[in-house]
């Protein structure tokens, strides 16, 4: 039930513009969980981490407080894959509204003219960042220091420590789990 109460994408992009809000922060994490035995749960596994867990994609607004969860993925999907597949830049622009994100969305928006998700700058070995571009990329970080906040109050929750449930449960859960989190931050 809790998890029913759950915002859709769509409509909490709605009430954030409601509200007055212009940009919410846009962030992936791994949710860990115990590894399951058999090939199945091979896709589970995040090298990037070097886990086994579950891949969810978070929503917040500037103040750091969630108001939506993707569903869960394997553990291996990328934030940009991830992204694509909820239709993010989709329901931003229907929206409204802007999103900064780190740098796992590069290449998500290339609209340039009327950008839309907003990431930083990255250096290669042949191109070095300027003092404009190092200056950017620090206020986009602290900008987005709050949907860290945010999934660490999700990450509260001590249920999520024993985790061994395929995705469709693990879904519900983290959405009845924002339900709670979001009830007693209010408080």
């Amino acid at each position: 039930m809790l998890a029913a109460q759950a915002p859709r994408l769509d409509r909490a992009l709605k009430k954030v513009a409601r509200q007055g809000g212009e940009v919410v922060l846009i962030d992936g994490t791994l949710i860990r969980t115990r590894r399951r035995t058999g090939k199945a749960d091979r896709r589970n596994y995040s090298g990037k981490h070097r886990s086994h867990g579950l891949h969810f994609l978070a929503l917040t607004d500037e103040n750091g407080r969630l108001i939506w969860i993707s569903a869960a993925r394997p553990g291996r999907t990328h934030d940009n894959t991830a992204a694509r597949h909820d239709h993010i830049l989709t329901h931003l622009r229907a929206a409204g509204l802007g999103a900064l994100a780190d740098l796992g969305f590069r290449g998500l928006d290339n609209d340039i003219l009327d950008p839309v998700v907003v990431t930083g700058y990255i250096a290669t070995r042949t191109h070095k960042l300027t003092r404009g571009e190092k200056e950017a990329n620090r206020v986009l970080a602290v900008g987005r220091a709050p949907v860290e906040h945010g999934f660490a109050h999700l990450k509260n929750w001590r249920i999520l420590t024993k985790l061994r449930t395929d995705p469709a449960r693990a879904t519900h859960l983290l959405r009845a789990l924002l339900v709670l989190t979001n009830l007693e931050i209010n408080r």
